[in-house]
């Protein structure tokens, strides 16, 4: 009888070990899913050996998740990066389905490297000078995609000597080729620095744009609205706009019925 009892006892105390294991082991799972991001990286679909040269159909872009921690340096490149990748060459021989790594790449230099960035030809790159503020506090990137939007003084739209205040977007879904010295973000900026401090930004313009924008720089100051990676829409309605005291007057109970809208959804 005694035999019967401690053997029931072992059983009772072992199906107890393995529920508080199993609940162990969900919550560590529910812990690491919330501790975990999912990201965009390059993956091949296309075999490569040493020394091939990385074509836009070599790559495919390819979902992950791992664990959100600031301090880590990720290996692989994010599809973001892809149009920087174009021209590279591997470094090894890698099998298509494999997710590409800045150590499979050959070192890019400068003089090779950055203008490979200008595509398609015909296409220019230009710096333009921001602030912090002016850049989304320095968080803009290469590879990103922005609008540049300007702020003017002009002679009073009702026609006397007094000068208006305007602000109109000039161009929409412009990509970013540098962010001060930095043109891909797994190297490290031409002169050297670390910080991710910068006063200027690079983009990729068509020759007629560039003047444009200049001629907008020297005129104004210009800012940089970013854009979410997969957003490529161009609003046609705000192309003919611009704003001054007046109509921002005229619009700021309109938007806020809108975001009043938006939030009871």
């Amino acid at each position: 009888m005694k035999q019967k009892l401690l053997l029931l006892g072992a059983l009772v105390f072992g199906l107890l070990a393995a529920i508080l294991s199993y609940q162990q082991i969900q919550e560590e799972k529910r812990r690491i899913a919330g501790d975990s991001e999912t990201v965009y990286v390059i993956s091949l679909r296309n075999s490569k050996v040493a020394g091939d040269e990385l074509q836009e159909a070599d790559m495919e872009r390819k979902e992950i998740k791992r664990i959100k921690n600031q301090e880590a340096i990720h290996r692989e490149i994010p599809w973001s990066q892809q149009p920087y990748i174009v021209g590279r060459k591997v470094e090894v021989s890698i099998p298509a389905g494999q997710t590409l790594l800045t150590t499979d790449l050959k070192p890019a230099t400068q003089e090779s490297g950055f203008n490979r960035n200008i595509r398609p030809q015909g296409m220019r790159a230009v710096g333009i000078p921001v602030s912090t503020v002016n850049s989304v506090n320095n968080l803009i990137k290469p590879g990103d995609y922005v609008d540049i939007i300007g702020t003017f003084r002009f002679p009073d739209m009702r026609g006397d000597s007094a000068l208006d205040t305007v602000t109109m977007t000039i161009l929409q879904n412009v990509r970013v080729l540098a962010t001060g010295s930095r043109w891909d973000t797994f190297s490290m900026p031409i002169d050297g620095s670390a910080g991710r401090a910068y006063g200027s930004v690079v983009v990729l313009l068509a020759p007629d744009e560039v003047e444009m924008v200049l001629f907008a720089s020297q005129k104004g100051t210009l800012a940089l609205s970013l854009r979410h990676y997969d957003d490529a829409k161009i609003l046609r309605d705000i192309e003919k706009r611009s704003v001054n005291f007046k109509q921002l007057e005229k619009f700021i109970p309109l938007f806020n019925e809108r975001r009043e809208r938006q939030r009871e959804r």
